[in-house]
């Protein structure tokens, strides 16, 4: 097989294989043993329904309230097709591509542990809908974080039946058109295939992922941007020292504070007597800070690696024990926590990398007011700052917890949900916001580290400026600093 597949099954999934399954295009397959499971799965279920009448929940039964209604055999899978027509409300915006394809592994990787009861041809149309690059349309909104993502689930799975719309190629068509295309019929649902698609937490797993991939990269970046400020504020290093974070060590900090020492070894700027004893919080404790960030991504990182290798549709069937047993493993509790946790945690990185532009720009240090050479003339960074104020503010607003809030549905039978696919959303917002408001300390602190010419900054530091510098040139009068803030976003967007 080629490398440039990943096998899913039962094995762990690694944030590592993630990554690479978007950063190299991979495409998806299943293992035989994931396959022979499959089959065996949906094999014992058809036996257990030529039996005596016993109710399945979602499989012999309508759906939430109407769980007490008998659906007749020949009607099985009508039942199916309707749940996905039925249950596909999403509004909103659409879904990015990147986390609908997320959706879709997620999806596949879940019903490859065969306690799901589809049956092996649903599996490959996903398989192949994926490595062909049909995407299905997904929209934000429409979900509760329990019972599965219902909505989001139903238009990731429309396409199977020819309804709905995908993206194909980066082009929108109708999913019928797309199925005559590629020669793919319409699939006739068995009885449960339907509910296995639409029950589970893939759509706040696939936004966790994405969350995590992002917030990863934003780390190390707010590391190295605090870095090069640290240095044009000219701050005293005492509070990187090891010795201090040996006392309270907690892995975050410990780690921030060394990866600021070696950024900053061989500056020339540090070398030099410093007049005062101790700098600004946004200075002194960027290792503390920017330290419990990293511990909460930790956190987070190991509860959403649990979800996506597990199964978290409902019922559960296992072959081997005779049992169809009806839960709750749907819920998504555990992800709406931590996505709240992460977004609290991310935005304290914009919160101090804000203030940290706003010391900058004081005039202090030897430091020119607003970092431009004729202020009052120019007004030089002054307004980037307002910029920066004004979406940490929002970000504030966004890191309300969305799992504090619970609202009844199904006529009262799902009487708490999670609400974690707006923690999941909302939580891609913040980090967005993040990304900007890195963007304009990186725009600042360059700008600053200048005014201290002609001593350099570290090898480490100077490299980094000299890369940003050929995007963005040094801020002699004023322009319009919206193009430079874009820039310096794309900039951020390379690796660190």
């Amino acid at each position: 097989m080629s490398d440039n597949y990943l096998p899913l099954d039962k094995s762990w999934l690694s944030f590592e294989q993630v990554k690479n399954l978007l950063q190299f295009e991979q495409q998806l397959s299943i293992s035989l043993t994931a396959e022979e499971e499959i089959v065996k799965c949906r094999h014992y279920l058809d036996d257990k329904l030529k039996g005596p009448d016993e109710l399945f929940y979602g499989i012999n039964t309508g759906f939430g309230f109407l769980q007490n209604v008998r659906i007749n055999k020949d009607e099985l899978q009508q039942l199916q097709q309707n749940l996905l027509q039925s249950h596909a409300c999403g509004m909103g915006e659409e879904v990015p591509v990147e986390i609908v394809k997320l959706m879709l592994m997620l999806k596949i990787k879940s019903l490859s542990y065969g306690h799901s009861g589809v049956g092996i041809d649903l599996v490959k149309r996903l398989i192949e809908m994926y490595n062909n690059n049909v995407l299905p349309v997904v929209y934000t909104q429409g979900s509760l974080g329990a019972s599965g993502d219902l909505a989001p689930l139903s238009h990731l799975s429309l396409p199977l039946i020819g309804l709905g719309e995908v993206l194909y190629n980066g082009t929108k068509y109708k999913a019928n058109e797309i199925n005559e295309r590629l020669g793919w019929q319409p699939l006739k649902l068995q009885s449960k295939e339907g509910l296995a698609l639409i029950n589970g937490t893939q759509f706040m797993s696939a936004y966790g992922m994405y969350n995590l991939i992002h917030a990863e990269r934003l780390i190390k970046w707010a590391d190295i941007i605090s870095a090069i400020s640290f240095d044009a504020f000219d701050c005293v290093e005492d509070c990187l020292h090891p010795r201090i974070h040996s006392i309270r060590a907690h892995k975050g900090q410990v780690s921030t504070a060394a990866v600021l020492r070696n950024l900053l070894e061989g500056s020339e700027i540090r070398s030099v007597n410093k007049k005062q004893v101790q700098d600004p919080y946004s200075f002194r404790c960027i290792p503390q800070v920017h330290g419990a960030t990293k511990d909460t991504f930790d956190h987070v990182l190991n509860v959403i690696l649990q979800e996506v290798n597990s199964v978290t549709d409902n019922p559960n069937i296992f072959p081997d024990d005779d049992l169809i047993l009806s839960g709750g493993n749907f819920h998504g509790q555990p992800l709406a926590l931590v996505l709240d946790f992460l977004a609290i945690a991310m935005s304290e990185l914009a919160n101090i990398s804000e203030r940290r532009s706003f010391q900058l720009l004081s005039g202090q240090r030897g430091l020119s007011l607003f970092l431009v050479k004729d202020p009052g003339l120019h007004s030089g960074l002054m307004i980037p700052q307002y910029t920066a104020a004004g979406i940490v503010s929002e970000n504030k607003q966004l890191c309300t917890p969305a799992s504090v809030d619970s609202i009844s549905s199904s006529n009262n039978q799902e009487d708490h949900v999670s609400m974690g696919a707006n923690a999941a959303t909302k939580c891609l917002r913040v980090i967005r916001n993040v990304e900007k408001v890195l963007a304009i300390e990186l725009l600042t602190a360059a700008q600053a580290l200048e005014f201290k010419r002609p001593l350099k900054s570290s090898p480490a530091i100077e490299e980094i400026v000299s890369k940003f510098r050929k995007e963005v040139s040094f801020n002699d009068a004023d322009r319009v600093l919206h193009d430079d803030i874009i820039k310096a976003v794309k900039f951020l967007r390379l690796k660190p």
